[in-house]
Order: structure tokens, then C-alpha cells, then sequence
């Protein structure tokens, strides 16, 4: 049967993950995944596609805060809660074709990234009374919302789907890439390789998800986590090796690894690593 084998949040866009053994669900995806986003100062979004660095900016909780980390930068605490920030100044953002206004949370938090940047730049918080409409052209008749994802509350990737991957890299030459490459929430063991692209309909004990959209991949998977580069020697994998097999007549062409999903029930429960997945293929 298949099983949840990893977890993962993502509390500020475009910066380093967590890998949990338990997670809250939320309407809008998993506790924390994608409450941050650091914007220009204008708060058009910044992300890894054009400042690789960010992938160095390491995130972690602690006493009621988000902690980030970076190299050569002092450790920085901003307060998980937004209602915990003092006197917070809207600011107007943008991700994708989405405007609307997010917390701006401080000149310290500002100063910070602008710094390890090197370029001015604002750490935003989503505003909790916000609502950010998922697009319907995916979902409907259902409507949800996210935060600062790029689209969906949630990525589910199935871990034989990396598997295979990673056996066509190696057979190149190529190093074998973790599953960080692709920023997923949830990693499904025990369904075959792109399963996920046919599975309509997904429960992990109470929750069930709904898959509703093949995810098409940017230039993102080509930076090691690690190093906020690519690597020199393979600065194109794993985007060449999935173009001879990956790409999408239903996305016109484009690349696609793992699957976006929306929340049909389940808000407030909390999914752990190692528990069972039914997952429903959508003839």
C-alpha cells in the first residue's frame, strides 16, 4: 500500500525547506509552507529563478518565530504569528498574475536580506485575512485558496517517480538529485513511477486531496540545494534528461514532475510521515 514517506514546508518562498515527521493541513496547505516571500522593495516577488542564493537562506521554528540562517549573516527571528508583529506597514505584492497586499515585516528583517542579496529587498508576510483564489480553471467546480505558492496549496511527488529519475542521470554520468530539486510537500512511496500524473483522488487518514494539475518545471530543479548553484559540470540536469521523456502534450510541451493538489477535507488534521496513502486513479 502506498505510504507517506517525507514532508516538507517551505516557509519562506524560494528558500531552504523543512523536512517534518508531522505536519498541520490547512485549507491552504501544509502549517507555515509559503507564509513568507521575500520582495523587491517594490514587492514584486523574488525567487530562485533568477537569485539562486536564496536557496542558502535556511529556515527553521523556534519559540514562537521563523528563524533564517545564511552564510556569513547573523541568525534572524521574525515572529511565526502575523498578529505578533509590531505595527506592521502593508505592502502591495505581486506572485505571477496575483496582486494583493501582504505584511511587510520590519526594517530588520529588510536590512537582512538586502544584505545577503546584496540588492534591496523586503521580507513580506501573507496577511491572514487575504484570500488568495486558486485558479479555477483547475478546480472548479471547488474554489480554494493558497498563500505564496506559485499556484496550488500542496505537491505531491511519488518517490519511485525521483527513482527512475535518478537511475536515467546515473546512467549518463550524471549525480542523482534528492527530492528537494522539486520543492514537493508530500513524497508518496509504494505507487509505480508517474503514477501521480493519472491519481484523481488522495487520502492520507482523514485528509483527502484532490490532484488537479500536472506541475510544469521551471529552470528551479537545476540548482543544488546545497550550494545555490547549479552544477558546473551538469548545469541543465535534470531539465535535459526529462525533456526526452517528461514533457506534456496537455501542458503544451511543457516539462512536468509531480502533481499539483487542493484540500477536500481534512483541515486541521495532521499528516505524519509513515502513514498510509489510497490513492485513486482518475479514468
Amino acid at each position: 500500500m502506498p505510504v507517506l514517506n517525507e514532508l516538507f514546508v517551505y516557509p519562506v518562498k524560494s528558500c531552504a525547506g523543512i523536512a517534518l515527521k508531522r505536519a498541520t493541513l490547512l485549507e491552504t496547505g501544509l502549517e507555515h509552507d509559503r507564509h513568507w516571500m521575500i520582495t523587491e522593495p517594490s514587492g514584486a516577488m523574488l525567487t530562485q529563478r533568477a537569485h539562486p542564493r536564496m536557496a542558502l537562506i535556511r529556515t527553521a521554528f523556534a519559540d514562537d518565530s521563523l528563524v533564517l540562517d545564511a552564510p556569513g549573516m547573523p541568525t534572524l527571528r521574525t515572529p511565526l504569528r502575523a498578529e505578533a508583529l509590531v505595527d506592521p506597514k502593508p505592502l502591495r505584492t505581486t506572485v505571477w498574475r496575483d496582486t494583493f497586499d501582504a505584511l511587510d515585516t520590519g526594517e530588520e528583517t529588510a536590512q537582512w536580506c538586502s544584505t545577503f542579496l546584496d540588492m534591496p529587498a523586503r521580507l513580506t508576510r501573507f496577511a491572514p485575512q487575504v484570500r488568495r483564489v486558486v485558479d479555477e480553471t483547475w478546480t472548479a467546480p471547488l474554489s480554494t485558496h493558497t498563500r505564496f505558492a506559485d499556484g496550488f496549496p500542496l505537491l505531491v511527488m511519488s518517490q519511485a517517480s525521483l527513482d527512475d529519475l535518478n537511475a536515467r542521470l546515473v546512467a549518463k554520468g550524471a549525480p542523482a538529485i534528492p527530492a528537494n530539486r522539486f520543492r514537493p510537500n508530500l513524497v508518496v512511496g509504494g505507487l509505480d513511477a508517474y503514477e501521480e500524473d493519472f491519481v484523481g483522488e488522495m487520502r492520507i487518514g482523514e485528509a483527502q486531496l484532490k490532484l488537479v494539475k500536472l506541475c510544469s518545471r521551471c529552470p528551479m530543479p537545476t540548482i543544488d540545494q546545497d550550494t545555490g548553484a547549479a552544477d558546473p559540470a551538469w548545469p541543465h540536469e535534470p531539465l535535459d534528461t526529462m525533456s526526452a521523456y517528461r514533457a506534456s502534450e496537455q501542458m503544451g510541451g511543457k516539462l512536468t514532475f509531480g502533481k499539483n493538489a487542493i484540500v477536500l477535507a481534512g483541515e486541521g488534521m495532521a499528516l505524519h510521515v509513515g502513514q498510509d496513502v489510497e490513492a485513486e486513479i482518475d479514468f
